[in-house]
Parts: structure tokens; C-alpha cells; sequence
């Protein structure tokens, strides 16, 4: 299986294939893998164990970031996501970075933000749209309506937590003024506002 991949200057931890979404843009869709990655479809969810071992075979030092994403939510696996970042920070004070739906407090049934504070450096999370509904209709989040204002309050405690939030959505899929729009969502949060590149 591929738990560790990199990306770049970043190492990449792939926790779990599980999501709570079925975003109609989600490139699980299209492929199996992330740049040299190998497949990112993980046999089984691994264990704390199998994924502390997988540090073994990578040299921390050439690495600017390690960013829990892969082919699922990480905060599916939030026991095993602290765990890992305690291990890295305590042997290598590598920056750590969350990218994630922010729907973390529904899969979890509690706040998630308070247990980041001190381990993860950045989280980021997809906004995809301003708009409410246009989100359910491109997220299609099992949680249903309350799942866009679950985001944005995720983020809001973050910011009391974690020293980097950031919003992202995508080049192309937004017109000028709804990226203007999201712009003061950030700013009502308190995050930073990227706009990645569309990838195929």
C-alpha cells in the first residue's frame, strides 16, 4: 500500500480511502494516483504501526512539509493523524499541514480544532464556492445542509488553534466575483484565501 508519497518538497500521508463527500470533481474518479505516488487505494485503513514503519524508508531531512492528504478525508482517521503528527514533531519539528473538506467536527461528533493546536502548523480547506447550495450541489457531503456552515466554523475555531488557515478553490471554476465573494469569507474568518491550479 502507499501511505508516504512525495509531492514536490512535501511528504505526502495517505491515512484512508474513507470520505463523508462525493465531490463531482473528485479525481478519485479519473485515477489511482498523485504524480509518482503509486495507487493511492489503500488495501485497508492502516494501523498506527504500519504507518509510523513507512518513516523508516524516507529521509525527513529533504522534506520542506508533511501534509496529511490522500485518497480520503483525513480526519476519518483523526486518532491516527494526532499520532503521527506527535511522532514528526517530536523527532524532526517537520512543518505539518491538514488538507482537508473541514467537515471534521460531523465525522468526528466533537470539536477537532483544539486537539491541532501545537501539532499542525497549516490547515487547508476546500471552500469550492460561496454559495451555500452550489456547495451541496458539487460536495454532495452525506451530512446534508448543515454541512457548509460546519466548514466555515471549523475554520473559525482553527484560526484560535492553528498559526496558518487557508481557503482554496480552484482556477477556472469560479467567476472573478465569486472568487470576490469568497475572498470576504476568508476575511470574515481570519484565513488566507489560495486559489490552486486546476489539475487534470
Amino acid at each position: 500500500m502507499t501511505i508516504l508519497y512525495e509531492v514536490g518538497s512535501g511528504l505526502y500521508v495517505n491515512l484512508t480511502n474513507h470520505c463523508p463527500c462525493a465531490c463531482t470533481f473528485c479525481l478519485r474518479q479519473t485515477r489511482d494516483h498523485m504524480e509518482n505516488s503509486g495507487s493511492l487505494w489503500l488495501e485497508h485503513t492502516p494501523s498506527l504501526e504500519e504507518v509510523l514503519a513507512e518513516f523508516g524508508k524516507f529521509d525527513m531531512s529533504r522534506y520542506k512539509e508533511l501534509v496529511f492528504c490522500g485518497f480520503g478525508e483525513p480526519m476519518e482517521a483523526l486518532d491516527t493523524l494526532l499520532a503521527v503528527a506527535r511522532f514528526v514533531k517530536e523527532r524532526w519539528q517537520t512543518p505539518i499541514r491538514i488538507n482537508t473538506n473541514g467537515l471534521g467536527d460531523l465525522i468526528c461528533g466533537k470539536p477537532v480544532a483544539p486537539l491541532l493546536e501545537g501539532l499542525i502548523d497549516t490547515v487547508s480547506i476546500s471552500l469550492n464556492t460561496p454559495d451555500p447550495q452550489r456547495y451541496l450541489e458539487l460536495v454532495r457531503p452525506k451530512f446534508g445542509a448543515g454541512s457548509y456552515e460546519a466548514m466555515l466554523q471549523f475554520a473559525r475555531d482553527c484560526t484560535r488553534y492553528v498559526p496558518k488557515v487557508v481557503f482554496t478553490t480552484v482556477e477556472t471554476t469560479l467567476t472573478p466575483e465569486e472568487e470576490d465573494q469568497c475572498r470576504e469569507i476568508c476575511r470574515s474568518v481570519g484565513a488566507e484565501y489560495r486559489i490552486r491550479p486546476w489539475v487534470d
